[in-house]
């Protein structure tokens, strides 16, 4: 009986946090996470726009002075995303780094990539791999990209990003 009440406990306190969650960045202040790193994960979740279930992961006796580690996950009709980010404080700075992982279900990679080509002329498109993957990347390298075709009519894209303070 009482391991019925201490789970139904923890059971309710889980929906709880997951109905109430914020955002990542309202989630990093209230966890005491670094306030710079605090104001370039509000900038990163505006940039890609982030919404969904997201956690986070920080130090649990000094969360200003260590890295966090924050994740949200989003279902579209077509699909889902995943999207992870480290913020390591270094005093006055930030670095960041970021990987967003897109599972689209009904189109392939080529599709896609043909569009990001007719988009931005710019972007450097190689295939490997027999054309089971292809890597794209504009030309100032501040982001990868790598497509992954799964079956006939899917594509796995995995988009990488450093951010480093500017000297």
């Amino acid at each position: 009986m009482k391991q019925s009440i201490i789970l139904a406990i923890c059971t309710i306190t889980l929906l709880a946090n997951i109905a109430f969650a914020g955002t990542l960045s309202e989630e990093a202040a209230l966890r005491g996470i670094n306030s710079v790193c605090q104001s370039h994960l509000e900038e990163v979740e505006d940039s890609y726009n982030l919404k969904g279930l997201n956690l986070t992961f920080f130090h649990d006796t000094d969360p200003d002075a260590y890295p966090s580690f924050h994740t949200s996950t989003e279902k579209f009709y077509n699909g889902a995303s995943f999207f992870a980010t480290t913020l390591s404080p270094d005093g006055e700075y930030c670095y960041i780094s970021i990987i967003k992982t897109t599972i689209v279900n009904d189109q392939n990679c080529t599709a896609i990539v043909q569009a990001r080509l007719d988009n931005d002329p710019s972007i450097q498109a190689i295939s490997y791999g027999d054309g089971n993957y292809i890597h794209v990347y504009p030309e100032s390298g501040i982001y990868q990209m790598l497509f992954i075709e799964i079956g006939k009519n899917a594509c796995a894209i995995t988009e990488t990003r450093m951010m480093w303070p500017e000297a």
